[in-house]
């Protein structure tokens, strides 16, 4: 189980990093913030390298009133809105505050276990077997 500390300690970390590349990156001016909201969309799975999954996210996004900013990076795009347009939220289907897409942590996590118990069941089976020792 040492690989799996290893990997949460590794992706604790680049979460940690990740987190103060936002702070910097999104540092505003007090003009900046009059009258806008700005939120951060993740992907767990590198979604966003696809200009049709970018395409896609700004045309749902828009519906609330989200304005594409920037693209961090494969994982993570920005997006502001006019404040006057939270008037409208109860109107949609989704919530407009969503900061996640696709599969979140959780759900990897879930696989990973799976794949992890999965692995050891087949080995256990094997060795019982006498095919492995």
């Amino acid at each position: 189980m040492y690989g799996g500390g290893a990997a949460a300690a590794a992706a604790a970390a680049r979460k940690r990093r990740e987190q103060k590349e936002e702070e910097v990156m999104t540092q505003y001016s007090q003009d900046d913030l009059s009258g806008w909201e700005f939120k951060i969309v993740r992907s767990m799975t590198g979604r966003f390298s696809s200009h049709e999954a970018i395409k896609q996210l700004c045309t749902e996004e828009a519906r609330a009133g989200w304005e594409l900013v920037e693209k961090f990076d494969n994982n993570r795009v920005r997006f502001k809105r006019r404040i006057e347009r939270r008037s409208q939220d109860q109107m949609l289907e989704f919530d407009p505050y969503r900061t996640n897409v696709g599969i979140g942590e959780g759900g990897i996590a879930v696989i990973v276990i799976s794949v992890i118990v999965a692995a050891v069941v087949v080995i256990l089976v094997l060795h019982g077997m006498g095919i492995i020792r």
